[in-house]
């Protein structure tokens, strides 16, 4: 999205030399601004940095309705080619793999549950964008006109996990993905790392590189997909059943059903973020149209691509060698055939995984800000440096547990997010369906709510998932009950115990603190 010249220059001010005696205006790019008179050297290394064309300086200070942008067509057709960009790559199509292969359920069944679990799943972040225009406030300083000031710290640390897992697990695939592509010759780890730079590259400058990498970026990721479907389609067992008998099969589809919900719902953390410069009179339906549309039409192309190729496994020796390699391999060979063409489409699939990286680090970048005035007075390119440091240790530590990641870390975050929202919608909808929001009092604790009320129905909440997940270092009693090993029901039950619980808490804390 375009900075007005105006927007421009108010974040270029950032970093002067006598910062230190600058005066704060609430609301204003200035807010972001160091509090703190910085050493000569380091100021004018800040300055320097800051004055880089293109270089978004601001943190998560309010855009103000004024620095806008004026709405236009393209601008909303724009919305849902960042979605559809950011998630037609191949860390979500591997998690169309998990139906076949892990939970051993018949194509059929794993792609009914791919279609109407990325449906549902996408309704979540969708919601949630609406409040970017409307507010000009991130995501994370949103949850603080419904979790309270304090709680919303809390929400903040789970998004930034999110954040952080999803960047390990595509330079985890596309450091897979081209070591396979070179015949060994490169290391996995030195495949993470390429992909890492190129993220770290584009997610700091920013918010108007960002939405030009991903406007183009989608052109040539699509088109390969489509030369994947070509390739790799005759070898799609469409005829593979589910295994096990009716119970089994049934909490297996259940367990499925819940992993492919969180994908897309783990977006609901950070979907305002990237839509704070539109005007304030954005349409919501459009918003969430958009978002929708977006999110929804990536995640069931490329898991249904996901799902075709894990059934092949069982019915082609060679991807079944290649899967017992890694699931970048199994990628790879989806393009036998294809000769050098093949590797080329390969690597393309593989660094368009960046598209989906490059919003993670920039939502966790900003997040890091949310967390106290300490925090946000580090700038937001140094956050997102440090957000790319950690995922890339974790990514080459956890190079050879691709699934297990997969498997634990997709479904525990989902368990938090669906408890967020369900609070987001309560209070919205109860008690502040006839009210509006101060946007500009974000880090006013006197005009936020204290907390209470959401604060206790979260921590409820999670008995729900202690009750009803089922991951391979905790089953929960409920769980264990669904067929002959387990189904996930953790997420729901969550959903359950805080849609409950708040409400009367929220009448309770309104009554007595009236805030």
């Amino acid at each position: 999205m375009k900075a007005s010249k105006e927007l421009s220059d108010c974040e270029k001010g950032f970093g002067e030399k006598d910062v230190g005696n600058v005066e704060v205006i609430p609301g204003s790019p200035n807010e972001d601004a160091l509090p703190i008179h910085l050493p000569e050297k380091l100021s004018r290394w800040n300055r320097t940095i800051q004055s880089l064309s293109g270089l978004e300086a601001r943190g998560i200070s309010r855009v103000q309705p004024t620095e806008r942008e004026v709405p236009t067509l393209a601008a909303l057709v724009q919305m849902a080619l960042m979605w559809y960009s950011a998630n037609i790559t191949l860390n979500n199509l591997a998690v169309g793999f998990l139906g076949p292969l892990l939970f051993e359920l018949g194509f059929l069944d794993s792609a009914l549950i791919v279609v109407f679990a990325c449906f549902l799943g996408s309704i979540g972040p969708a919601y949630m964008a609406i409040w970017g225009p409307q507010s000009g406030n991130r995501t994370m300083v949103v949850a603080r006109y419904f979790m309270g000031y304090w709680p919303a710290k809390l929400t903040t640390v789970l998004n930034l996990i999110i954040m952080v897992g999803y960047g390990t697990i595509s330079c985890i695939i596309g450091g897979q993905v081209l070591s396979a592509v070179s015949g060994g010759t490169m290391s996995v780890v030195v495949g993470i790392i390429l992909i890492a730079l190129i993220c770290w590259a584009i997610a700091v400058f920013g918010m108007k590189p960002f939405h030009i990498y991903e406007k183009y970026q989608s052109i040539p990721q699509t088109i390969v997909l489509f030369i994947l479907v070509g390739s790799a389609g005759p070898h799609f067992n469409a005829s593979l059943q589910s295994v096990g008998n009716s119970a089994t099969i049934a909490a297996n589809r259940l367990s499925f059903f819940s992993l492919q919900l969180s994908v897309p719902l783990s977006w609901a953390g950070a979907s305002s973020d990237f839509f704070v410069y539109y005007p304030e009179n954005s349409s919501k339906r459009m918003v969430f149209a958009m978002t929708f549309i977006g999110l929804s039409v990536s995640f069931i192309f490329v898991n249904l691509l996901g799902v075709g190729l894990a059934s092949g496994v069982s019915t082609d020796a060679g991807w079944g060698t290649a899967y017992s390699t890694s699931s970048g391999a199994l990628l790879l060979a989806g393009f036998d055939g294809l000769g050098g063409f093949g590797k080329f489409c390969a690597v393309v699939v593989a660094l368009g995984l960046c598209s989906n990286v490059v919003p993670s680090i920039y939502a966790a970048a900003l997040d890091f800000q949310v967390l106290g005035k300490v925090w946000k007075a580090i700038p937001r390119y140094t956050w997102a440096t440090v957000a790319a440091i950690i995922y890339l240790i974790c990514a080459v530590a956890g190079r050879d547990h691709l699934f297990l990641i997969f498997q634990n870390f997709l479904a525990l975050m989902g368990y938090w997010l669906a408890m967020f929202i369900m609070i987001v919608l309560e209070e919205h909808i109860i008690f502040r369906r006839n009210q509006g929001f101060d946007w500009a009092a974000y880090e006013d604790k006197t005009k936020l709510p204290v907390g209470v009320a959401a604060l206790i129905s979260f921590l409820v909440g999670w008995v729900g998932p202690i009750l009803g997940m089922y991951q391979v270092w905790w089953t929960g009693p409920v769980a264990r009950y669904m067929g002959d090993t387990g189904g996930d029901l953790g997420i729901w039950l969550g959903m359950a115990f805080t849609a409950v619980v708040f409400p009367p808490l929220r009448f309770v804390e309104l009554r007595q603190i009236r805030r």
